[in-house]
């Protein structure tokens, strides 16, 4: 199985896609980039350590040298800190801004690494190595990088393109149950903001889904990330378009910061997304038969609905500190109806605080 698609922006910045069943076919991409006489650190984190011997294995053959950095695996240490002293690594090691890293690992090392590619040395090069569900369906793809400060969840970064994102689709069947349903929180979301038909995919091959059919699992991340590449080439800077990929985001981060992260990220963004459906049907754009439909097949992929632990003002006031806010506002995003995501700046605290209190009870 090999596949790819080619993200193109206006030639300012073009890179591949690759799908494939293993590293094997990781050279290749990287003779396209003439790295023979360039250093590559590959970035990891204790989860993702396991991989390091085979991309090193599949790497070490077409650059100069192969160097490595692995850091402890967690949401917590995505910081200025294990940037620091990555920076420091890369000093160290004599790094200059023609040689690349590799983000080996979830969106925690993908988003890390992102970062420091685009401000050590002012930019160099990084390739995107997602080996989680989420990562390779939404952050690895795109180009947003950056780390938490504090409890802010991705309150520092930049705007940087891999150079490539190769996804070893077989990564898939070593991920633990819980991670793999938080990716399906990012893939369900597409087909409620942009694809009504692949959302009717989702639950007609739900069993095959839920039972890792490495087929059916290879091209529904496929198609996830054809959604995000039309929005992203559209619109690369959020201007506009893109920000109804933050569909379920803006309750979701503001869950995720007070659970003090002990929600994985697509669960949280679940939650966020049955929120704002709730809110779209209140304000009648959806049914309430709809709403009921979307909360069961949601809680079909292992996800969560609601939350309890955690005050409604408290979550309210965390939106306020929301990366999005613009002017003071929200830029909430609600459905016109499924498979049309429309971007809301007039959401009330009151319709936050109804839609809370409704999925506290779920």
């Amino acid at each position: 199985m090999k596949k790819r698609l080619e993200v193109n922006y206006n030639d300012s910045w073009c890179y591949d896609i690759v799908f494939h069943n293993s590293y094997e076919k990781l050279g290749e991409e990287l003779d396209k980039l003439d790295l023979l006489s360039r250093k590559v650190c590959i970035v990891c984190d204790s989860n993702t350590e396991q991989y390091l011997e085979e991309v090193i294995k599949y790497s070490k053959e077409h650059v100069a040298y192969v160097d490595s950095y692995v850091f402890q695996a967690g949401e917590e240490n995505k910081t200025l800190d294990t940037v620091k002293n990555l920076y420091e690594h890369l000093i160290k090691a004599k790094f200059d801004r023609n040689d690349i890293l590799f983000a080996l690992g979830g969106g925690v090392v993908g988003d890390l690494v992102g970062y420091t590619a685009a401000t050590y040395l002012r930019g160099i090069r990084f390739i995107q190595l997602p080996t989680t569900l989420l990562s390779m369906v939404d952050s690895s793809v795109g180009g947003k990088t950056g780390v938490d400060f504090d409890a802010y969840k991705n309150m520092v970064g930049a705007f940087h393109q891999p150079k490539c994102v190769y996804m070893n689709m077989s990564t898939l069947r070593s991920l633990p149950k819980e991670q793999f349903s938080s990716g399906m929180g990012e893939v369900i979301k597409y087909g409620y903001i942009k694809d009504a038909p692949f959302y009717q995919w989702l639950k007609d091959n739900h069993d095959c889904i839920m039972n890792h059919d490495f087929e059916v699992l290879s091209e529904m991340v496929y198609h996830s990330c054809l959604c995000k590449k039309e929005v992203v080439e559209r619109d690369p800077l959020e201007k506009g378009e893109r920000a109804l990929l933050n569909f379920g985001h803006t309750l979701g981060h503001a869950i995720e910061k007070l659970m003090n992260f002990k929600l994985y990220h697509g669960q949280c963004v679940a939650i966020g997304m049955v929120a704002a459906i709730y809110m779209s049907a209140k304000r009648g754009m959806l049914s309430m038969e709809e709403l009921k439909d979307s909360i069961s097949i949601i809680q079909s992929f292992g996800l969560p609905v609601g939350v309890i632990g955690i005050e409604v003002n408290d979550i309210i006031a965390a939106t306020k500190n929301d990366k999005k806010m613009e002017a003071g506002k929200i830029k909430f995003i609600l459905l016109e109806k499924i498979g049309c995501g429309i971007i809301d700046s007039d959401v009330t605290d009151d319709e936050m605080v109804d839609a809370l209190e409704y999925i506290m009870k779920l």
